[in-house]
């Protein structure tokens, strides 16, 4: 990653090592032309004069000599001070850098709320990610593995180098004020260490951990784990249902949620919609006419879903409902209820 603090200090070295090269060929020719010296011995009158080491002329010097090596001396003491004080100002930067970075990350990782962190940065931790970033939802990365963030820009998203093993890095990511954690770590117990001190941090959070083997399911739920994805399960049934029935598939997946311009399906609590002290049903909202999108799914209080639900269907607080529309159809309804996208 470039950064804005490196670049100034290499500039300034640059024009420091630019201006003693100058000074030592001003000497070198100045010495050459006025006191007619050997190449040799311009160079050695040269560098005695610009270093203090106390050495002796090579020849008696004339007036104009003597002039000339007036103006190199004072030429070179104040271009040496300016060069040393930028090499050891880059050098202490060259050092710091690094935490400067993490207390400018850490500044942004502490003003967020209700976010989402991600433990792992590798194939479904960058999924999630990117999954994330199509939704404009706030997240922070962890990963043990400093090389992953290299190419990833400040204004990308935040990011800890650490182990989310330890409590104070997912204290440092902000677990008390985030919403939901995703373990993507590759190793079944890391993720299962994880949930179980996520949880105790923050009783609330919801955890959505991945795992390897189907033994480790069981496992992960007892930690805590609110949800548990069984990635090569999903990839086999995919892949078998792509065989028995391919188009529906293919509908199905046409719905998922890939980016700003191709959002399908939405699910949105009803709190977001109207004032539910004075409960509608889904026929008094109309969605379909303020919007376009058709309700086609309706989850309850107590966490059961509906398919279809009929248009007297209450919408009763704590409940939620999934729409289905065109992507315009989506945006129309993100805009007009201002809606934050799931």
């Amino acid at each position: 990653m470039s950064n804005p603090i490196v670049k100034f200090f290499r500039s300034k070295l640059k024009t420091a090592v630019v201006l003693l090269i100058l000074l030592l060929m001003t000497g070198v020719v100045g010495f050459k032309l006025i006191s007619g010296y050997t190449w040799t011995d311009a160079i050695y009158m040269t560098v005695i004069t610009i270093t203090p080491v106390g050495y002796t002329d090579v020849e008696a010097l004339d007036h104009q000599a003597k002039i000339f090596i007036i103006g190199l001396i004072l030429s070179s003491a104040i271009i040496l001070a300016y060069a040393l004080k930028v090499i050891s100002e880059y050098i202490i930067s060259r050092n710091n850098i690094n935490e400067f970075k993490q207390k400018k990350m850490q500044k942004k990782i502490n003003a967020l709320t209700e976010h989402v962190i991600i433990c792992g940065y590798g194939r479904n931790g960058r999924q999630a990610a990117k999954k994330l970033q199509s939704h404009h939802r706030n997240f922070v990365v962890i990963d043990k593995d400093e090389t992953v963030f290299q190419n990833i820009e400040n204004n990308d998203f935040a990011f800890i180098t650490g182990d989310a093993n330890e409590d104070e890095v997912l204290i440092r990511a902000g677990i008390n004020s985030a919403t939901c954690l995703i373990c993507a770590l590759p190793n079944d117990s890391e993720n299962v260490f994880v949930v179980l001190s996520a949880r105790q941090i923050n009783p609330k959070i919801r955890i959505i951990s991945r795992a390897s083997e189907e033994s480790s399911y069981s496992k992960l739920k007892l930690a805590g784990a609110n949800n548990v994805i069984l990635p090569d399960r999903i990839g086999g049934d995919h892949m078998a249902s792509l065989v028995v029935v391919p188009d529906l598939l293919e509908f199905v997946d046409n719905l998922s949620i890939v980016g700003n311009q191709n959002i399908n399906i939405e699910e949105i609590a009803v709190e977001q919609l109207y004032d539910t002290n004075q409960q509608k049903t889904i026929l008094e909202l109309d969605l379909r006419k303020h919007t376009g999108c058709n309700v086609i799914g309706y989850k309850d209080e107590n966490g059961n879903y509906h398919i279809n639900p009929e248009a007297d269907q209450k919408l009763v607080p704590g409940s939620k409902i999934i729409v289905l529309g065109k992507p315009e159809q989506i945006q129309k309804l993100n805009y007009t209820y201002n809606i934050k996208l799931i």
